[in-house]
């Protein structure tokens, strides 16, 4: 195919997305108690994502010497299950990396549920990130550890138009107080 992702590899992804839905979706954390203003995940939210991606990556190095890798990337997404799920191969092909993006809302919770396969482990992890769309941003965070402190973890959709969007990265180690960037992936359409 002239996308450059054969027709046997795209089914092979949908197919291995869909497996995983059933024991993904038993696997989620629970969120905690829902509020009245949270924002609320629909079917849907992740549609602006399908097609082919150009990424411009920037991940943070060594946060003490302000030094900072960028990298070229490039990513095939598709939305699946009515919109109740969306699936990212993301491709590095100057690392010879790859691995899999797989979003998943929880109907009854109207939460999304952010899981990740890299393709070296084969080994699909709990959600990473939990979180929904508002205003046309959608913040997800976690609770995660870095060696044993405790750290908590956002990762944000924003910058959403037709032809491009970004996704950042952000790590607190003071319970949510401030926030230090440590990752921006900037997405241009392809296609």
């Amino acid at each position: 195919m002239s996308d450059g992702v054969s027709a046997d590899r795209r089914e092979v992804l949908k197919a291995c997305a869909g497996a995983v839905v059933a024991g993904a979706t038993l696997a989620s954390a629970q969120p905690p108690a829902e509020r009245k203003d949270e924002p609320k995940g629909k079917p849907g939210d992740f549609d602006f994502l399908a097609g082919e991606w150009k990424i411009k990556h920037r991940r943070l190095k060594n946060a003490q010497a302000g030094e900072w890798d960028e990298f070229e990337g490039e990513a095939t997404c598709w939305t699946i299950l009515g919109g109740v799920g969306s699936v990212e191969e993301l491709r590095i092909p100057a690392r010879n990396f790859s691995g899999m993006g797989l979003r998943l809302l929880d109907v009854e919770k109207r939460v999304w549920n952010d899981f990740w396969v890299n393709a070296k482990s084969g080994v699909l992890t709990t959600p990473g990130q939990t979180g929904a769309f508002e205003h046309g941003v959608g913040t997800f965070t976690a609770d995660d550890k870095d060696g044993e402190t405790p750290i908590k973890v956002k990762g944000v959709w924003d910058r959403i138009t037709p032809t491009s969007c970004r996704w950042w990265q952000a790590v607190s180690r003071d319970g949510g107080v401030t926030w230090e960037t440590n990752w921006s992936m900037d997405w241009a359409r392809v296609k």
